[in-house]
């Protein structure tokens, strides 16, 4: 008997679509599978087990009924939990909102049902999306299903956990500084940063306003690319959603999976050359340009010489935003209220509710970010970061004239082990060296698997980036990049992970 939850997304809508099986059947399976590992992977806040059945049923009634589904209809996801839900809480990893129900539902969130995609729950996050491994989660650490004693990055760590303990096919994540993409390097999974405004923000619990964007998360270019389809697109509930029709992605996938990319110009960035990269990191990056060339591709070197500042900048207008963002946290309209026992005041009182609700990284970057803003320091700190974020935009213009897109690894080390980098602040945002330019620069970029470190046999990512509105280019050169490692790999990489002793 096929295990279901081993197939891809696209097998999966073509078998429930031809009547093989049913939408609550393959429900059933995933949410069997959440019951059997989460114990150990810590991939969900949430499981929705009754709402994700019933829009199972939904999907074969409408199938039986003669109804045109979606391409994705009957198929389960994994849903960041900085998603507004109305039918399950939204925490974002925080005691400040723990048990919130939303009144209202993300434009995300929407499209997903329409679409009949089954939300199977809520994933873990660093809190607030602030981290880059789910350890700053108020619920706990997600586990590395590779290595249950590492990280699975973050802030998705949940979503990209799920995926590679195959209790979803597929995923949604958000990005503002690596978030979809670091957490698809170290578990061998595939994540897209869309371009900025692609998809909307609507019901996206804010971190930098102007730096976060959702996107899909799977095990296969293809599967991202449907899900990128079904929730990209104009908003207008959005002032930042952009006014154009989602590039033509899945098309772009199946044409790339063929394998050809004569003709197609990819540029290396010089100035992440040599930055502290794990060796076998390198190694395996080194391959996949070689990888890349014997497909037909022309590699040539690109010089971004701005984007040696983009951690600095990044690490100001991020937490500044927050800074702003998070004010509305007060205690006073919703979510967590401390001390309000009639005898303090309500300044008081928030500042108590702060205090507990709060984590030490939120916490760290609302002081950094404040200070940013404060009066005297705003020009020099924030203002000179906007002039280096235009100056980042102005590098990657001038390189994508020379180049159809830009690749780099996608992280400078493997996963690493639970606890190994917590009191160390700076060594935890290096991890997102070379995914924060494309944040600063608004454009699109991807992580597609490229092997298996030689050092510790862990997964390393592989970082495609093209031009704002160009992320069809991504799932072209992903898709072809991804078909000949299977090939050469003799079968996907995600069916290397290591069985996970199951629960019971």
């Amino acid at each position: 008997m096929t295990d279901l939850t081993r197939l891809t997304a696209a097998e999966l809508a073509e078998t429930i679509r031809s009547g093989e099986t049913s939408a609550e059947d393959v429900t059933q399976a995933h949410l069997d599978r959440i019951d059997a590992v989460d114990p150990v992977v810590h991939a969900f806040l949430h499981v929705g087990a009754d709402e994700a059945l019933e829009a199972a049923r939904k999907v074969d009634a409408d199938r039986a009924a003669g109804t045109e589904a979606s391409a994705l209809a009957g198929v389960p996801l994994a849903l960041k939990d900085v998603f507004a839900t109305s039918d399950m809480p939204t925490t974002v990893g925080s005691k400040m909102l723990e048990g919130w129900r939303p009144p209202y539902e993300a434009t995300v969130t929407r499209k997903l049902r329409e679409a009949g995609v089954v939300v199977l729950g809520k994933t873990n996050m660093d809190e607030f999306a602030m981290g880059s491994s789910t350890e700053n989660s108020a619920y706990g650490p997600t586990r590395n299903p590779w290595d249950t004693t590492r990280i699975p990055g973050g802030s998705g760590g949940g979503s990209s956990a799920s995926l590679a303990a195959f209790q979803a096919p597929l995923a949604i994540g958000t990005d503002t500084g690596g978030s979809i993409r670091q957490p698809g390097a170290v578990t061998g999974t595939v994540g897209v940063k869309p371009t900025y405004g692609g998809v909307s923000r609507y019901g996206l619990v804010a971190f930098s306003s102007s730096l976060d964007q959702g996107g899909p998360c799977a095990r296969t270019v293809l599967d991202a690319a449907l899900l990128h389809e079904v929730i990209g697109g104009r908003d207008p509930m959005d002032s930042t959603s952009i006014d154009a029709p989602v590039p033509p992605v899945v098309d772009a996938a199946r044409h790339g999976a063929n394998g050809d990319l004569n003709g197609v110009r990819i540029g290396v960035v010089r100035e992440f050359a040599g930055e502290g990269y794990q060796p076998g990191v390198e190694r395996s990056f080194q391959a996949a340009v070689r990888q890349l060339t014997d497909l037909g591709a022309e590699v040539v070197e690109v010089s971004c010489p701005n984007f040696d500042y983009a951690l600095g900048a990044y690490y100001l207008i991020a937490p500044s935003e927050a800074s702003s963002n998070l004010a509305r946290f007060d205690a006073m309209r919703y979510g967590l209220r401390v001390g309000d026992d009639g005898s303090r005041s309500a300044e008081q009182v928030m500042s108590l509710t702060r205090e507990a609700g709060f984590g030490a990284e939120v916490k760290r970057r609302i002081m950094l970010g404040t200070y940013a803003l404060s009066s005297g320091y705003y020009d020099a700190y924030y203002g000179s970061a906007q002039k280096v974020r235009t100056l980042i935009t102005r590098d990657f213009a001038a390189a994508f004239e020379q180049v159809d897109v830009l690749v780099s690894p996608t992280t400078p080390t493997t996963a690493f082990p639970i606890g190994e980098r917590v009191d160390d602040p700076m060594a935890m945002y290096l991890n997102d060296l070379c995914t924060i330019p494309s944040n600063l620069a608004g454009n699109a970029a991807m992580s597609v698997p490229c092997g298996l470190s030689d050092e510790d046999g862990l997964p390393v990512g592989l970082q495609i980036m093209a031009p704002a509105t160009a992320d069809d280019r991504l799932y072209r050169v992903g898709a072809a990049y991804e078909a000949a490692r299977d090939a050469a790999d003799g079968g996907a990489l995600i069916n290397r992970v290591p069985h996970l002793e199951v629960a019971g």
